[in-house]
């Protein structure tokens, strides 16, 4: 069964599920940069959602993320009002043209629990879903259909080179 998976017949699974997802990370990143965004707001509910126990609420954010985001995130506001828009724009475009594929939906599955964490649900649980399914299952052929193709080759053999390794010596097998 797992044959199916793998393989240039595989790869069409694949390109259907990085199509999506890259997509929805495309298009939530490129509303951010046009719309323009500030996460100050976010971060100010996320925070407000860590209501200890010993008040009589369940906390919606762990209280550790609460403090994560209190002292570090809205600190450097900045910083995260710049890196959440490119982040999703750039996650998005390399799942679509297939560059880099796995690091970009290990890039989305951080954010996508980032926002979990936050107590944002929204499309995240689906998202980090099937960016685990292209990881785990699809691995080296989620982006047989892409950039990847080409791309992965000569990454090896730089690196091959640089740390003085086996060359890369085909592109994938089918």
């Amino acid at each position: 069964m797992t044959e199916y998976f793998k393989g240039a017949k595989g790869s069409w699974i694949w390109l259907v599920i990085r199509l999506y997802v890259g997509y929805q990370w495309l298009t939530a990143g490129w509303g951010k940069i046009v719309n323009g965004f500030d996460a100050s707001g976010f971060l100010k509910g996320a925070i407000a959602k860590a209501v200890p126990a010993s008040e009589g609420a369940k906390p919606v954010v762990q209280g550790w993320w609460a403090a994560f985001l209190e002292n570090f995130a809205l600190p450097n506001v900045g910083l995260f009002n710049f890196l959440v828009p490119w982040g999703e724009f750039l996650v998005g475009l390399a799942l679509i043209v297939g560059f880099a594929t796995i690091f970009a939906a290990v890039m989305g599955m951080v954010m996508n629990f980032a926002f979990i964490l936050s107590g944002t649900i929204s499309s995240n649980p689906n998202l980090l879903i099937l960016e685990f399914v292209l990881v785990a299952l699809g691995g080296a052929y989620a982006g047989y259909i892409g950039v990847d193709y080409w791309f992965r080759p000569m990454f090896r053999n730089l690196l091959s080179r640089i740390t003085g390794g086996e060359a890369a010596t085909a592109k994938a097998t089918v």
